[in-house]
């Protein structure tokens, strides 16, 4: 092999590591308290006999323009589902913990609850609740907000 070849090869795996790591290491950085999702229950959803988008008006809960939790792709919503599969009507959920990296890199590279969060309150604006989204399941509405322990 010539040594042009091996070096533009060896030049070429060295920049695949590289990029490689770009799309592991962000999740290892962690700097300060970690923020969670919360799902906290409000109250109960009432009959909830609409299309699976659709929302609900009822005066119990405040479930009107609360999202249909069965409509949302564990996939696309690891900390909202986790969140709601950790609470129950009575107790409120919490997501894994996220932390922010250090210089707001972090955030370019990896999935975190803020863009949850902000997902849902564009996909449905109806739903917001100062700063949280109602999220409807099982019979009881739940506030989900990103919340930061100490």
């Amino acid at each position: 092999m010539r040594r042009v070849t091996r070096d533009f090869l060896l030049g070429m795996g060295v920049v695949l590591v590289l990029l490689l790591s770009l799309g592991v290491l962000p999740s290892y950085l962690q700097s300060g308290d970690p923020y969670y999702l919360t799902a906290t229950p409000v109250g109960e959803a009432g009959n909830a006999t609409t299309a699976p988008n659709a929302t609900t008006a009822t005066a119990e809960g405040g479930s009107a323009g609360a999202v249909n939790a069965s409509t949302l792709a564990d996939q696309r919503y690891p900390y909202t589902t986790e969140a709601l599969a950790n609470a129950t009507a009575t107790d409120a959920g919490r997501s894994t913990p996220y932390y922010r990296g250090p210089v707001g890199i972090k955030g370019a590279f990896t999935h975190s609850p803020f863009d949850e969060y902000d997902s849902l309150a564009q996909q449905y604006p109806d739903a917001v609740d100062g700063d949280g989204v109602r999220v409807r399941q099982g019979g009881t509405v739940y506030r989900l907000a990103v919340t930061q322990q100490a």
